[in-house]
């Protein structure tokens, strides 16, 4: 092999080595692009990307996956998906329309006040709040209602090994000079 193609090899293999040996951080290893996106979950969105099979369909968005560069968007991209049955328990399989991953690039956020698909930019308020502006109506994106409900709630319930609210304000700790810990 010749010395140059051998050197190009190893500096292809760089990037692969760091990431082998786990190098990256945990923000690298989890948006790996490094992009600030503009889309959360409950945006209105629209289709943009002309090749794709569901153009001009919007929806509301369900599901994000940063690391892949993904969303799932509600009535989008349908597929069939087949459920399958348990013989045990006498039950068939069927199947039904869910909804699949697009690209984060094919779609883009939908304008309140035009209702078009309209590109992002971030900005500050007055009051120091960071808010979405649209770059077409310049009118301000509010964030979706759905975001301040918890995806997986908080448990409630206590249970056997867990602190009650009355002992967890008991002053159990009184320190001595005398103490044992101190020497």
């Amino acid at each position: 092999m010749s010395n140059a193609r051998t050197r190009t090899l190893k500096t292809l293999m760089k990037g692969r080595e760091k990431f082998k040996r786990g190098l990256l951080s945990d923000k690298e290893r989890l948006d790996p692009h490094g992009r600030k996106w503009s889309l959360v979950r409950g945006d209105k969105v629209q289709v943009v990307h002309r090749r794709h099979a569901e153009f001009g369909k919007s929806g509301t968005i369900l599901q994000i996956d940063r690391r892949r560069d993904r969303v799932k968007v509600e009535g989008v991209n349908m597929k069939p998906f087949i459920v399958k049955g348990n013989k045990a328990l006498n039950i068939k399989g069927w199947t039904e329309e869910r909804e699949r991953m697009i690209p984060y690039g094919s779609v883009n956020l939908v304008d309140p006040v035009t209702g078009l698909p309209t590109r992002v930019y971030k900005k500050f308020l007055e009051d120091g709040s960071k808010v979405r502006v649209s770059k077409k109506s310049g009118a301000i994106i509010p964030r979706p209602e759905i975001l301040s409900i918890r995806k997986r709630p908080l448990r409630v319930t206590e249970g056997d090994c867990d602190t009650t609210g009355d002992e967890v304000w008991k002053e159990t700790y009184s320190p001595d000079e005398r103490s044992t810990w101190s020497r």
